[in-house]
């Protein structure tokens, strides 16, 4: 891209920074300050809206998870992109509780090994990403958590649909309006942050999977 071109560019995402010719700096940190209050206004929103439309189910969620872990129980999350690191996030803090008192708690990500993705994806077809893994490791009892914004990703519903044939409790977090988890007979529960903007989507479904844990933990030591 030679320089006029990408000045152009700057100043079509940037126009505060171009205006008269000169870069106003007290415009500039005005313009990012507003940016920063929307987006915390957006996600707080969100977060509220997302709360009173399943926050009963949440704690529904929590109590059954935390009774199959009592049992024995290893979760096994997975996502596709952004959602990959969620899972990956959700397997942290269950093995490594944030807090001292709260007791670790068997989690594995399937979305950690790279080799078994690629394997899988290269042979047999990107959609049984999650599933192989879950044929080989999850056993009756065992707990498949999916993240996913759209709810529609073909992997994900395959692997609900698979959990759900060797009699694992599945769980799914989306995004939309759930797409085709939340109607899907293979998901026992779906909590579901409504919106259409995939980085608010995502943040709420952090606080979603953060409540999750602290309900477990709370069930579990009160159990």
């Amino acid at each position: 891209m030679n320089e006029g071109k990408h000045t152009e560019y700057e100043k079509l995402l940037y126009p505060f920074l171009h205006e008269d010719g000169a870069v106003n700096t007290e415009q500039v940190l005005a313009e990012i300050q507003k940016s920063t209050l929307n987006k915390c206004q957006e996600i707080i929103t969100l977060r509220k809206k997302t709360l009173e439309q399943f926050g009963e189910k949440l704690i529904d969620t929590g109590i059954a998870m935390a009774e199959t872990f009592s049992k024995g129980a290893t979760l096994y999350a997975f996502g596709n992109g952004g959602s990959s690191t969620d899972a990956q996030n959700v397997v942290v803090d269950f093995i490594h509780p944030p807090y001292p008192q709260w007791i670790p708690l068997p989690a594995i990500s399937l979305t950690s090994d790279i080799a078994v993705i690629t394997a899988v994806g290269n042979d047999v077809g990107f959609e049984n990403i999650f599933v192989r893994p879950l044929i080989a490791l999850g056993r009756k009892g065992d707990i498949a958590l999916g993240l996913s914004t759209s709810g529609n990703s073909p992997n994900m519903v395959a692997a609900m649909n698979q959990a759900k044939k060797q009699e694992m409790l599945t769980v799914a977090i989306a995004g939309y309006d759930g797409g085709e988890l939340a109607s899907s007979e293979a998901v026992d529960y779906c909590l579901i942050s409504s919106s259409d903007y995939v980085p608010r989507i995502q943040e709420a479904q952090a606080t979603l999977y953060h409540a999750l844990l602290e309900i477990i933990q709370v069930v579990i030591r009160d159990g």
